[in-house]
């Protein structure tokens, strides 16, 4: 009894935050994915106290289904569900480990079955207008054209590409370093046109770009500073207005593209996988249903036995 007391002295913020540095330093968590953590463990803090649990040890497996509950009653979408209720069990797996709970109380919780939507890609047609988009005589217009042209050719995160140093180029090999989640390395391909635009880029790019930490990165703004996921999607909904493109896309449709064309290409699906960086082929596997239902409709109007 001693021992239960004395591990459910914890505080909820001295929780949190030691959680969060774990993340961050032992697990790799990206910036996004940390902001992710936080404001779902805020949100269970906030259910917890208003429950009496006023310290993270003292809530029972009964009392978080009723926070798992209140999330579907609340109408979460079941992603969203399941992505709190993966950062409870990550939060007090973390509190066995570091002694402030026995037993894990999140572990009997389950998530909701997700429903896979299928990603939303640009056709061929759409890719290269919207390339053509940005205005290359104008130095702005020569870096935008260079990070579009780098997300289609490599298959970069939004995130992964705003890390990106010079050091991380290789211009003679056509090859980026890229950091992906849980601080995994993989290698990304610079295809002709996009080596042609980032050097294009290079020859222009401002003087006051100054080395930051010892790291030149690849992609900045007009002061010299690092690139930010916002400005990346600024600039892409800047694009495709010119472009005329009306369909709704954010910077991982850039993404989803390169996947499903490099498929519908023949492309192996396993290289498609190391590509993207994806642990799983499980997760590679859902732009084969794209690629499936092409394929359907191709027999569909071609086969003469089709109807």
């Amino acid at each position: 009894m001693g021992l239960r007391r004395a591990a459910s002295q914890e505080t909820f913020s001295g929780a949190i935050e030691r959680f969060l540095r774990f993340m961050a330093s032992e697990r790799g968590a990206s910036p996004l994915t940390l902001k992710s953590y936080r404001e779902d463990l805020l949100q269970l803090q906030e259910f917890l106290v208003s429950a009496a649990c006023f310290m993270p040890g003292e809530a029972s497996s009964t009392i978080l289904r009723r926070f798992a509950g209140g999330l579907h009653a609340a109408g979460y979408a079941a992603s969203t569900v399941a992505r709190k209720l993966a950062s409870t069990r990550s939060f007090y797996t973390f509190g066995q480990r570091e002694g402030w709970v026995i037993a894990n109380p999140a572990k009997p919780l389950r998530s909701p079955k997700r429903a896979r939507k299928l990603p939303k890609f640009l056709t061929g047609d759409e890719i290269s207008r919207l390339l053509a988009a940005p205005q290359s005589a104008a130095v702005g217009g020569l870096r935008d054209r260079a990070i579009l042209e780098l997300m289609y050719s490599s298959g970069v995160r939004v995130q992964e590409l705003v890390t990106l140093n010079d050091a991380d180029l290789d211009s003679r090999g056509g090859t980026i370093r890229v950091r992906g989640k849980g601080r995994r390395e993989r290698m990304g391909i610079v295809g002709s046109h996009a080596h042609n635009a980032i050097r294009e880029w290079l020859a222009v790019r401002p003087r006051q770009a100054m080395a930051q930490n010892g790291s030149q990165p690849l992609f900045t703004n007009r002061f010299g500073n690092r690139l930010s996921v916002r400005g990346i999607g600024r600039l892409l909904e800047k694009h495709l207005a010119t472009a005329d493109l009306s369909r709704r896309a954010s910077p991982h449709t850039l993404r989803h593209s390169f996947a499903t064309h490099l498929l519908d290409a023949g492309a192996d699906i396993r290289s498609v996988q190391e590509l993207l960086g994806h642990k799983s082929l499980v997760t590679t596997q859902i732009y084969t249903h794209v690629t499936t239902t092409k394929l359907l409709d191709v027999f569909a109007k071609a086969h003469p036995r089709a109807r």
